[in-house]
């Protein structure tokens, strides 16, 4: 019934990819590469299926242990698709790292499930000759508990990308990277990253300007960071032109005391878009600021703690500040 079950669950990987491919539709602009995630969480809830079936079998073998008869032939069918179901793990996890595909890890695990099964299977059969202790039912539970914890796992990996997960920090500081190439660009904030399946992320960001320049020369310099960045990533990108003042002295002093007063509260916080507008009385000194996870202030009373901050040194300075969530690692 294992054998089954991985036959059907090919079945729907093979489905699962050919849809994936389908072209975009009025429906689907950015295409159908999420089915191959869904296709992996069918696969998932096989492997469940046939863990929790394997379960009840071993409690019941346990419960009322029957003997065992062994077959020199069977034991040497079990060793060698041990080997095969091992070279199956290993291509098809060397496979799903080439092309980064969730669906392809489950797959992997799934053939290490078969792994494990196979030699407790052997193990149990071998050893009940020396003993009289339903080993059948204790090999079949172990394995069985091992085999429902990778559903569990494969179901959670899939699940993710389809709900929408942060990328991963080196992602982040790959675009950065590459993002900082094109000068005059001297900054680079809100960062978004949308996956909608292998091979098809849209990617959207902040880049800072200078703001004293041609903006022609500047819409100029981002076309060329867009095409950049969608080359080495295969993706499609959309940069927003954020123009900077480099050449105010007061926009530089109170940049700097944020620099040193924001870490104090959170050494995580970050801040971007950072203008003054000056006043008869005080000067609105305007911002935003990325909330991290590890915040646990409300947003009022991180306002209130980053204005009396900044205004314990500059007492003519109001901030206005809007709190942005994180959307990267």
């Amino acid at each position: 019934f294992n054998n089954l079950s991985d036959a059907a669950s090919s079945v729907v990987q093979i489905l699962g990819f050919k849809l994936s491919t389908k072209k975009p539709d009025p429906d689907h602009p950015f295409g159908h590469g999420r089915i191959e995630y869904i296709s992996g969480l069918v696969v998932s809830f096989l492997i469940l299926y046939m863990g929790t079936v394997l379960l009840k079998d071993s409690v019941l073998s346990i419960i009322h242990p029957e003997a065992m008869k062994i077959s020199l032939l069977s034991i040497g069918v079990m060793g060698l698709s041990v080997f095969v179901k091992l070279y199956m793990y290993l291509y098809n996890q060397l496979t799903a790292k080439k092309i980064n595909s969730v669906a392809m890890e489950v797959v992997a695990k799934d053939s290490l499930n078969d792994v494990v099964s196979t030699s407790g299977v052997i193990a149990a059969l071998i050893g009940s000759s020396f003993t009289s202790l339903p080993l059948d039912g204790i090999g079949g539970l172990v394995v069985a508990i091992f085999i429902i914890k990778t559903g569990i796992e494969s179901a959670r990996d899939t699940i993710r990308p389809l709900l929408g997960t942060a990328p991963s920090y080196e992602f982040v500081k790959e675009i950065e990277e590459e993002v900082m190439k094109h000068k005059p660009i001297i900054g680079m904030h809100d960062l978004i990253v949308h996956d909608y399946g292998p091979g098809r992320l849209m990617i959207s960001l902040h880049a800072e300007v200078p703001g004293n320049m041609n903006i022609f020369s500047l819409h100029d310099v981002i076309d060329v960071a867009e095409t950049s960045i969608a080359r080495r990533f295969n993706c499609h990108v959309v940069i927003h032109m954020d123009p900077v003042d480099t050449e105010n002295k007061r926009l530089s002093e109170l940049k700097e005391i944020l620099s040193q007063e924001i870490p104090k509260i959170n050494p995580e916080l970050q801040y971007h878009d950072v203008r003054i507008v000056p006043g008869d009385t005080h000067t609105n000194l305007i911002f935003d600021v990325v909330k991290p996870f590890s915040c646990f202030l409300t947003d009022e009373q991180l306002k209130m703690a980053i204005h009396n901050a900044v205004n314990a040194r500059c007492n003519d300075v109001y901030c206005a500040i809007t709190i942005d969530r994180p959307f990267v690692n």
